[in-house]
């Protein structure tokens, strides 16, 4: 049953800088102004030779019905650049966390208006513990309220600013 179970170090990937100006073009489906790399789900990108290459990744959650979508477009971008053998394994442990997510992809949520992940793998909106003030991504005020745990896809809760009176994700940290 877990002939391909892979342990993956809970590491940042290293990718090389040809696969990386590839894998970074590429959109994470449910939030289009995210690529997959400031996600964080590529673990591993190895070119095996000129033609071939392997690609491992790591879904945001075991359901994610993103992931077909995502592995079709790194298909289709590498063949773009040349690719031939392309392999691509998806492996669930260690599983993904929100830590993983880049500075610079938290930045591109709070713009996008979606509130970033708070804190360190902290679960759904508290942090050791103790609830936690989502600051609102339009106005910055932290006189917010959750209004639901899911919001638009399972990875996101709703919630409102009591400032500026606007609804908004939050992708909770995971």
């Amino acid at each position: 049953m877990f002939a391909n179970f892979v342990l993956l170090p809970m590491v940042l990937p290293t990718i090389s800088g040809e696969l990386r100006d590839i894998l970074k073009n590429i959109p994470d489906p449910e939030i289009p102004v995210l690529s997959i790399l400031d996600l964080g789900v590529i673990r591993k990108a190895e070119k095996q030779d000129e033609k071939s290459v392997r690609i491992t990744l790591t879904p945001t959650y075991s359901g994610c019905p993103a992931m077909g979508v995502i592995e079709s477009d790194i298909r289709q971008a590498l063949e773009l650049h040349g690719f031939e053998n392309i392999e691509v394994n998806t492996v669930y442990a260690p599983a993904w966390t929100t830590d993983w997510m880049s500075e610079e992809a938290r930045e591109k949520l709070r713009a996008y208006g979606i509130a970033p992940p708070q804190g360190k793998s902290c679960g759904s909106g508290k942090a050791g513990g103790q609830i936690i003030q989502i600051p609102c991504p339009r106005c910055g005020s932290s006189n917010t309220r959750m209004i639901s745990l899911f919001g638009s896809t399972a990875c996101k809760a709703l919630y409102a600013c009591e400032e500026c009176k606007e609804p908004f994700d939050y992708f909770k940290c995971l």
